[in-house]
C-alpha cells in the first residue's frame, strides 16, 4: 500500500509545508509505511499529482493536505481508478466537506487516517469536471468564489470572509435570468441562486440540505426565486442553516438524478469552492465513485434539523 501526501502551501493562512511534512515522515517512518509526499507549485497541479499517484497499478491512499478546493483537485484526479481512495487532511479556511462526517475535528489528527473506514460516495459531473460536496450558480457562486479574495485578511475566519463575500455581492445585485431544465420542468424565471447538492456543507458554515446522502445517487437541488435586498439578509439566514422547506413559496426543493441550467452570459460556477465559467452547464449523478477512508467509528448519515423549522 502506497500513501500518497499531496500538500497545498496556499491553503489555509500560512504556508505549513515545512511543518506538515516533518510531520508526516515522523508518523510514516515509525510505522514503516511506503509513503510520498508532493508539493503543489501552480493552480490545478495537485489534480495532476494525485492522477500521477494513481495511475500507479499499486493500491494507494491519497491524502488531499488543504482545503476543499485541493479535495477537488485530488478528486478529480483520482477518479475513475478503482485502486485508489482519497481522504482530506484539513488545513484550509473552510474544510466543509468533512462536516458531513460526525466529527469533522477527528480529521485534524493525522494519525487518526492511518488506520481508517473507507466509505463509496458519489461525485456531481458538472460539465467536464467534478465535485464531491456542493456546487451553486446565481449569487451563491458569485459570493463563494470570491471569498478568496477575502480569506487572507488578518483575524479574519473562513465563515468571516464568506460572510464579507455575501455583502459586497448582495450590493451589487441579487438574481439574474435562468433557464433551469429540472425533473420534466423547463423554468424560464429570474432566480437568486441554484445549489445542488451531494454533501451537506460549504461557505464557511453553510448547511443547506442537512438530509443530503453522500451515497444515495440522487442530487438535492434547491432554487432560490428572487429576493430583494431586504429580504435577503434573513431568507440566506434562514437558508443557511437548512431551513428551506418554511419557505416552499420562495425555495423550491428536487431531488434528481440530473438537471441543465442555461445562462444568459457566461457565468461563475461553484464547484467545491472552485471556479467554472459557462453559459450551458449540465449537473448530474457521476458514473465514477469515489473511495473515501476516514478515521474509524465516525458516521455520514444525515441527521435533519429542518422539521418543523427547528
Amino acid at each position: 500500500m502506497k500513501h500518497c501526501f499531496i500538500l497545498n502551501p496556499a491553503a489555509g493562512k500560512t504556508d505549513r509545508t515545512a511543518e506538515l511534512s516533518a510531520k508526516i515522515t515522523a508518523l510514516c517512518e515509525t510505522r514503516g509505511l511506503d509513503y510520498s509526499i508532493a508539493v503543489s507549485c501552480s493552480p490545478g497541479q495537485c489534480e495532476t499529482l494525485a492522477r500521477e499517484a494513481a495511475e500507479g497499478r499499486k493500491a494507494c491512499r491519497i491524502y488531499a493536505c488543504g482545503g476543499d478546493g485541493t479535495l477537488n483537485e485530488v478528486v478529480n484526479g483520482a477518479a475513475g481508478f478503482p485502486n485508489c481512495a482519497v481522504t482530506h487532511y484539513p488545513i484550509g479556511s473552510g474544510n466543509d466537506f468533512i462536516k458531513a462526517s460526525s466529527d469533522p475535528a477527528a480529521f485534524e489528527a493525522l494519525e487518526n487516517l492511518l488506520d481508517p473506514d473507507e466509505r463509496v460516495f458519489d461525485l456531481i459531473q458538472v460539465n467536464d469536471r467534478l465535485g464531491i460536496d456542493i456546487c451553486s450558480i446565481g449569487i451563491d457562486a458569485r459570493i463563494g468564489t470570491d471569498v478568496g479574495k477575502y480569506k487572507r485578511i488578518p483575524l479574519l475566519s473562513g465563515a468571516g470572509a464568506y460572510t464579507l463575500s455575501m455583502v459586497v455581492n448582495v450590493i451589487k445585485g441579487i438574481h439574474r435570468h435562468y433557464i433551469v431544465e429540472i425533473a420534466g420542468e423547463r423554468i424560464d424565471a429570474r432566480q437568486t441562486m441554484i445549489c445542488v447538492c451531494n454533501g451537506r456543507w460549504y461557505g464557511g458554515g453553510y448547511n443547506p440540505v442537512p438530509d443530503a446522502e453522500l451515497d444515495d445517487g440522487l442530487l438535492d437541488v434547491l432554487l432560490v426565486a428572487p429576493v430583494s435586498r431586504l429580504q435577503a439578509a434573513s431568507i440566506i439566514g434562514k437558508y443557511k442553516k437548512g431551513q428551506y422547506r418554511n419557505y416552499p413559496e420562495l425555495i423550491r426543493h428536487f431531488r434528481v438524478s440530473e438537471l441543465r441550467v442555461i445562462c444568459d452570459e457566461e457565468s461563475r460556477v461553484n464547484i467545491d469552492g472552485e471556479l467554472l465559467l459557462a453559459q450551458d452547464v449540465r449537473f448530474a449523478v457521476s458514473q465514477h465513485k469515489i473511495r473515501f477512508f476516514y478515521p474509524k467509528g465516525l458516521s455520514w448519515e444525515a441527521k435533519s434539523t429542518i422539521n418543523g423549522g427547528k
